[in-house]
């Protein structure tokens, strides 16, 4: 139960990072488990995402227009970014399993991990910069300084709850050499 209750809170925080303030999202069909809901997991993210808004809309002191623009912008971008994180998490996953089996390890394999790994993270950088172009048209530079610091701060977050996870053995476990 407990390791359940990190993951959700990690995802929870991972999706506020990707649609920072969405409140009027919509429930994500796959936050289903065997056919079931996760009525309270969906209760929490919705929570999240209106606090985390509200909080951008305070900290940033955005107009209703802008805070709908912003909103808009985030759900164009999000899908390009699960995807990306998805495919890291292959790459990732992959080249841990190559170097893990020794002498095993098809180098070739691994060239072309690596050689991928560094392809995703030019995507993830270009994703970054078209997203400050798009926010560029309806934020002032100082909003865009301020939201780029709380995307930072929360992705520091996260970053903290996986290592916690990670220090007491949890779900997001696995080798600290590897994990971005």
């Amino acid at each position: 139960m407990r390791r359940r209750a990190m993951r959700a809170a990690c995802l929870a925080v991972a999706g506020m990072i990707v649609v920072v303030g969405s409140a009027g999202a919509q429930v994500r069909p796959d936050s289903t488990r065997a056919g079931q809901p996760n009525v309270r997991r969906e209760m929490l993210e919705q929570r999240l995402r209106e606090r985390t808004g509200e909080l951008v809309r305070r900290q940033l002191h955005l107009t209703d227009d802008q805070m709908t623009r912003l909103q808009a912008s985030n759900r164009q971008s999000e899908q390009q970014r699960v995807a990306l994180v998805s495919k890291e998490r292959d790459v990732r996953r992959e080249l841990r399993q190559q170097i893990m089996s020794g002498d095993a390890a098809n180098q070739d394999r691994v060239a072309q991990l690596l050689d991928q790994s560094m392809q995703l993270e030019r995507q993830r950088l270009d994703l970054v910069q078209n997203e400050q172009r798009e926010l560029a048209k309806f934020l002032t530079p100082v909003q865009r300084a301020k939201l780029f610091g709380l995307q930072t701060e929360l992705r520091r977050r996260v970053q903290a709850m996986r290592n916690g996870a990670v220090q007491r053995g949890g779900p997001l476990s696995y080798p600290r050499r590897f994990e971005r």
